[in-house]
């Protein structure tokens, strides 16, 4: 199982709603310092939520596969480690 990972993505644009390619995932708010709590989402049957920190829309959209619309929504957390 360590080589699943849970998608992750920011709202570093501020835009309403981000199209996701996941039904869990974590929220990060926007790119670290300027994140919220890490919080993982599940949509179960849904096909939108409402982050509770941020108050972003994501809609699933199976089509992306794990990715975001806009591409950029997609947070890497290795990246930040770096």
């Amino acid at each position: 199982m360590a080589d699943m990972q849970v998608p992750h993505f920011k709202n570093d644009l501020g835009i309403a709603a981000i199209r996701v390619g996941a039904k869990e995932f974590m929220c990060v708010g926007a790119t670290p310092p300027f994140d919220h709590p890490h919080i993982f989402i599940d949509m179960g049957d849904d096909t939108e939520t409402v982050c509770p920190y941020c108050s972003t829309l994501f809609k699933y959209d199976a089509s992306l596969h794990g990715g975001a619309e806009p591409a950029s929504c997609l947070y890497h957390p290795e990246d930040a480690a770096a």
